[in-house]
């Protein structure tokens, strides 16, 4: 881990840190969203802290078994950091731009698309 870049260590953690918060308990993923966060999902939008928490726990299934097989980290101006991760099997993709704010890494846009319904 060390002889990674910074921004990728902490996208890195991040995403890590989200997926055990989502599979573990949602309303907990208010924790790296702030009030002026923005979710796409499947093109729909929410604007805020609580929009998106409201989203992600009202999803139908409790868990899922996740196969990360890509990940792409960068650095951003303004003390941001753009992350990208690809699930072949369940077939999504996700990206989140993170931002430091306060000595902490919140997360202000998150956008996931399902790419198997884009085939054929």
């Amino acid at each position: 881990v060390g002889d990674k870049p910074i921004w990728e260590q902490i996208g890195s953690s991040f995403i890590q840190h989200c997926y055990q918060l989502f599979d573990k308990d949602r309303t907990q993923l208010g924790a790296i969203y702030i009030d002026a966060s923005c979710l796409t999902s499947e093109g729909q939008q929410f604007h805020g802290k609580a929009a998106t928490v409201e989203k992600l726990s009202s999803l139908p299934f409790q868990k899922i078994q996740y196969s990360l097989t890509a990940w792409d980290y960068q650095p951003m101006p303004h003390s941001c950091i753009i992350s990208m991760v690809v699930d072949p099997i369940m077939g999504f993709h996700h990206m989140f731009l993170l931002k430091n704010t306060n000595d902490a890494w919140v997360c202000t846009n998150d956008a996931f698309r399902l790419a198997l319904h884009n085939f054929g």
